[in-house]
């Protein structure tokens, strides 16, 4: 299992109640068709099968879903989160009751599509970067599953960003416009909170000046041209840590690399990954 990240997992008080809310949002009142069509104790195997390339994230999420329904259920993991799949690859299986797994199949499935899908396409960002600069998330994510999203990114080989507006200052550009300015911004930050790094969104070279004057720690360079982000570059070194920002695709994740720019930050990662495609087979026990 080369190149799968080291992952700690996500603690299952991070998870537990999402899952068992979702489980509720498609339960409703009863599973209308599993109650009339199947025994309530017969018995089955089941299998999450990947139906195309991927890379796994939140097996433990979908395997809540079935526990909740089953507790009993008994699982076999064959693969783990972070790993590439093929094809075909049998992910994890599960024997329990037929009607718990009925039932929890789409939850398990939308959770587990949707973290391995942002844990894919961060794996081709992360491959396309070839070592030469760090790629990380942002906060464009699902409300109320920001945890989770962002332990996909991990599991792809990214990098998390802030987690919440209190653990990373970020002075953006709508800061700037109501603080008088990039330097009257950052002295106020120093004054408030010397504790955090001061990052400072820059949109220009002369705003990357500003930013050097004012003492800034990071300059994130915000939807530069690669032409302007190497002189961005040159200007910081020595003086700030550099963030690659917007208009960032696979396609220029070379040449962005080679500017010698510390990090990029995606906001796609997360609000625009594809799910992966994964289904659950199932057959008598």
């Amino acid at each position: 299992m080369t190149g799968v990240p080291t992952l700690e997992p996500l603690d299952a008080g991070m998870y537990r109640e999402i899952v068992r809310r979702a489980l509720a949002e498609d339960f409703g009142w009863g599973d209308v068709t599993t109650e009339a069509v199947i025994d309530r104790g017969q018995k089955a195997r089941g299998a999450i099968v990947a139906k195309s390339r991927c890379v796994i994230a939140g097996l433990d999420i979908a395997s809540e879903a079935f526990r909740q329904m089953d507790p009993a259920v008994a699982v076999t993991m064959h693969r783990r989160d972070g790993e590439r799949c093929e094809p075909g690859a049998i992910v994890a299986e599960y024997r329990g009751y037929a009607a718990a797994m009925l039932t929890a199949e789409r939850t398990a499935l939308n959770f587990l599509q949707r973290l391995s899908g942002i844990a894919t396409l961060t794996r081709q960002f992360v491959d396309a970067a070839g070592g030469r600069i760090t790629v990380l998330d942002t906060r464009k994510t699902t409300p109320l599953l920001r945890a989770l999203e962002k332990y996909a990114v991990r599991a792809g080989g990214g990098t998390n960003h802030r987690g919440g507006l209190d653990v990373g200052i970020l002075i953006k550009d709508n800061h700037v416009a109501l603080s008088g300015g990039i330097e009257s911004a950052v002295r106020r930050m120093r004054k408030a909170n010397r504790e955090m790094p001061t990052e400072v969104e820059a949109a220009t070279l002369d705003q990357v000046d500003a930013a050097l004057r004012a003492g800034a720690d990071i300059v994130l360079l915000d939807n530069m041209t690669t032409a302007d982000i190497a002189d961005a570059v040159t200007r910081c070194r020595g003086r700030a840590k550099t963030e690659i920002s917007g208009g960032v695709t696979l396609s220029r994740m070379p040449e962005l690399a080679a500017t010698g720019a510390d990090c990029v930050s995606i906001g796609a990662l997360t609000h625009s990954a594809p799910a992966s495609d994964l289904s659950f087979d199932i057959e008598p026990a």
